[in-house]
């Protein structure tokens, strides 16, 4: 094995180690709303699910090299709303292109040719041409770090509404409440420039009591 000390090394090159070892990484394409009514969309990579009761899910989103707030946390932390659109593989070049440096203001659905969808709860639009749309209110925050390259703020977001195209809803699910993995195809985040696939899905069962 090769060791990687972390107090040895710049912060470049640990997030570059990490993306690479942390992998496949979903997509929470988080859409948002200024004060003014200005509309914002970015993909950010370090997210997952925390908890269904409260129903919760948390993504990173890290501070930009010059030390400033995304326009996405910025946005969060003054309207406490967002949605996290789930975008398939589909949808690559727009959640590629979305995650480029837009000056605060810039409508990103607006530049890469989405259509934005008035959301149920919250005022953030939704992407509709994402197959999941996960309307959330902000639950918390969590620094991690002192403002320095490399650090991020956790955003964890309280679930209100969860919408979900018809077409990838797994028929054999008599309730209608689960969703087909491989129709719903989703893109998911490698280390470096890459993206990835779902690729092979393997069923396990879950074993009882040892």
């Amino acid at each position: 094995m090769k060791s990687f000390l972390i107090s040895e090394m710049k912060a470049g090159s640990i997030y570059h180690l990490m993306i690479s070892a942390v992998v496949p990484r979903p997509i929470a394409w988080v859409s948002t709303i200024s004060p003014e009514g200005k509309g914002n969309l970015a993909p950010f990579s370090y997210f997952n699910a925390v908890s269904s009761d409260p129903a919760t899910l948390v993504f990173s989103c890290a501070i930009k090299p010059d030390g400033n707030p995304k326009d996405t946390l910025i946005n969060i932390l003054k309207t406490k709303q967002f949605v996290v659109n789930v975008a398939n593989v589909d949808l690559l070049a727009q959640v590629n292109q979305t995650s480029a440096e837009y000056p605060y203001g810039v409508n990103e659905l607006e530049k890469v040719g989405l259509t934005p969808v008035a959301s149920t709860l919250v005022k953030p639009s939704r992407v509709k041409e994402a197959p999941v749309q996960i309307e959330c209110e902000l639950y918390d925050t969590l620094k991690v770090g002192e403002g320095q390259p490399g650090s991020s703020t956790l955003v964890v977001g309280k679930i209100l509404a969860i919408h979900v195209d018809p077409k990838i809803l797994d028929p054999k699910d008599p309730k209608g409440m689960s969703i087909d993995e491989i129709a719903l195809n989703p893109l998911t985040r490698l280390g470096g420039q890459k993206y990835g696939t779902l690729g092979k899905v393997i069923e396990s069962q879950r074993p009882g009591k040892p």
